[in-house]
């Protein structure tokens, strides 16, 4: 029966654009065994089925769909030095993912003396940010206390009714984005997955991406909070604040999760449950506490109004899947299309390349992991991008950066 299966919908938008990879690296607090890693990466499979899947087309409606797999093995590199970690990540998962052929998480270790570190680094199809700090925690937790993680079903976002009321496009947006579907539909042609592939890693090949990471603990992480705490703003805007004033720059894209919106997220499950939008501030104060409360009372506006919060993702549900598939293509590489070089240069920023981006995953206690970073995607239509993930009162901002673009 294909009704049950799960379709690429907004997800379309990560299926073929170039570095929709990211990752979390974690030190974990128990002495390195093979056995008991691949163990554990086994106990997730059982409990993820998007682990044990590889995307799949349907020959008749050209559709695209997680597939299970009755044999699919994570891969797993063992490293010798952690601090090593970007070239290794970039060998790895940079030189182009064929998703229909290689499993979605692919993990390095760097086995230590008293504690190891690891390295997951997950296609965007397998999850966003925040699923991908839930695998490692429950990986986490299995490896050193033997926790097995909890079941969850799999139920992607796949049409506008999934959204929270008030979700749907304006008339004029909706007039733009079936004026796409128009143009496209003239031009009676597609992207296929190989032609992808290729144009995928020339744009890795010429287009690196610089990673450093930099950690905030100690006085320094308390001050932080404490301003927070006393202005009424979170650590979030601050952040923010902080990069609109190290950049000089009035707008940054941020993500947000929304699984506590919508109906048809499953506890635990694996998939793409966030949105993004940008947070503009023209007229920036200098001072970074009133910065950041300016940052909050225009997030705060904005996540009030479903349409503009969940415009990207309303966005994808009205476009034509194939048109989707030919955004980056067209706007980066060499695929003639119109309507995808419009949408991609016009309303994806992949015509300026200037975009700033923040995510940050939030703050966990775990007495399995030490500390962690989270490696932000390297979306194309950006020139910089911040991560965010704090652990056990370690923050780590891990910042990659286009270098040709700055």
């Amino acid at each position: 029966m294909t009704s049950n299966r799960n379709y690429l919908c907004t997800e379309r938008a990560h299926f073929m654009c170039p570095n929709m990879h990211f990752g979390i690296l974690a030190q974990i607090a128990g002495v390195h065994d093979t056995m008991r890693l691949k163990e554990s990466l086994h106990a997730l499979q059982k409990t993820h089925p998007f682990l044990r899947s590889l995307i799949a087309e349907e020959e008749d409606t050209r559709k695209f769909y997680y597939q299970l797999q009755e044999h699919l093995e994570i891969p797993v590199t063992e490293g010798t030095d952690a601090d090593t970690w970007q070239h290794d990540y970039d060998s790895i998962a940079g030189q182009g993912w064929n998703v229909q052929k290689e499993s979605m998480l692919k993990v390095l270790v760097y086995p230590g003396e008293k504690t190891f570190q690891i390295l997951f680094i997950a296609h965007h199809l397998l999850c966003d940010g925040r699923g991908l700090l839930q695998l490692v925690e429950e990986f986490a937790q299995h490896y050193v206390q033997k926790i097995m993680p909890a079941h969850a079903d799999e139920r992607l976002i796949r049409s506008i009714h999934d959204l929270p009321p008030k979700s749907d496009l304006s008339f004029i947006s909706r007039l733009v984005i079936n004026c796409a579907n128009k143009k496209w539909q003239k031009e009676k042609h597609h992207v296929s997955y190989d032609e992808y592939l290729t144009f995928e890693k020339n744009f890795i090949a010429v287009n690196p991406v610089r990673r450093t990471i930099q950690t905030i603990e100690g006085p320094e992480f308390a001050q932080i909070q404490a301003a927070c705490r006393q202005h009424g703003f979170s650590v979030n805007d601050y952040m923010l604040a902080g990069m609109m004033s190290a950049e000089s720059i009035h707008k940054v894209i941020i993500a947000a999760d929304i699984r506590n919106q919508i109906s048809c997220y499953r506890p635990g499950a694996m998939g793409n449950y966030a949105t993004a939008f940008s947070v503009i501030v023209r007229k920036k104060s200098k001072d970074m506490i009133s910065l950041a409360k300016q940052i909050a009372s225009e997030t705060a506006a904005i996540r009030k109004q479903p349409r503009k919060e969940m415009l990207v993702l309303a966005c994808y549900l009205h476009m034509r899947p194939e048109l989707i598939d030919a955004v980056a293509i067209a706007s980066l590489g060499r695929f003639e299309s119109k309507a995808g070089a419009f949408v991609g240069k016009k309303l994806f920023g992949y015509g300026s390349r200037n975009g700033y981006s923040i995510t940050n995953l939030g703050k966990i206690q775990n007495d399995s992991i030490v500390e962690a970073a989270f490696i932000p995607p390297a979306s194309p239509a950006n020139r910089e991008i911040w991560g965010i993930l704090t652990v056990n009162d370690h923050m780590k901002l891990c910042k990659a950066v286009f270098p040709q673009t700055k």
